[in-house]
């Protein structure tokens, strides 16, 4: 299932259907919808749309002070922060390091006695160990008090993450966290965590959008970063409708 969730909305993203819209116009000889699937292709990898769609999906233009938020049972810091290498035993960071960093911050703060990371594994990484783990070693080693440091079970995608802390959190009625996630992720992760029972405070971090940088011909030709945000933008999106449409579906049962 978790196969399916990941391969499936590769046909609606930029890359994937700009490649179907081409073979459709190669197969029945149809220049038009050839040149639509290039056109397609162009518009969704310049600079410029990708950093308007990143922009409507981050929706906020400042990172929130520390001192602002009021206090809760955890921290809670979303998984997709490790790259794991041979030999390397506490992994690379990837773009999205900025989440642990900011989850030792407010968990530093004195904003709450927990720190849960995510147990993610996929299965198409047997020999890998959880992230959690890893990240929850890097964070006792910096200082964090062990008893302090959760990591939950095995978790796939961010609807498994949100049950995950509702569940190490079982003996709190309607737990209070602090999520910490990448801006573009936070809508989507807290509707989930909210859906599971969840009272949220947002802690976006890992901000796309560009805001001091003017307008050039440069962002008008396609990139590979203009191309990356608007598949990322184009997957919160399908992602948010998709479980807003699931939760919808189960109220009326």
């Amino acid at each position: 299932m978790l196969v399916f969730y990941k391969i499936l909305p590769a046909f609606f993203l930029p890359i994937g259907l700009g490649i179907v819209v081409l073979l459709i116009g190669a197969l029945f000889r149809k220049w038009v919808v050839v040149w639509l699937g290039v056109v397609l292709l162009w518009v969704l990898s310049m600079p410029v749309t990708g950093d308007w769609l990143i922009r409507q999906i981050e929706g906020v233009e400042t990172r929130v002070a520390v001192e602002s938020l009021g206090q809760a049972d955890a921290v809670a810091v979303l998984g997709g922060v490790v790259e794991q290498v041979p030999d390397v035993p506490y992994g690379e960071w990837r773009d999205a390091a900025d989440r642990f960093e900011a989850g030792i911050e407010v968990f530093q703060a004195g904003k709450a006695p927990l720190l849960i990371f995510m147990g993610a594994k996929m299965p198409w990484m047997p020999d890998a160990r959880p992230e959690g783990e890893i990240l929850a070693e890097r964070a006792i080693r910096l200082g964090i008090p062990e008893e302090a440091v959760r990591v939950t079970g095995r978790v796939g995608n961010t609807a498994d993450e949100a049950e995950a802390v509702r569940e190490a959190l079982s003996e709190i009625e309607r737990p209070h966290v602090i999520l910490v996630t990448s801006a573009f992720h936070m809508n989507r992760a807290s509707m989930l965590f909210r859906n599971a029972g969840i009272e949220v405070q947002p802690f976006p971090v890992d901000f796309r959008t560009r805001y001091y940088n003017e307008l050039t011909l440069i962002d008008f030709l396609p990139s590979a970063y203009g191309l990356e945000n608007s598949e990322i933008a184009v997957r919160e999106m399908l992602g948010t409708i998709y479980y807003k449409v699931v939760a919808s579906l189960r109220s009326k049962e």
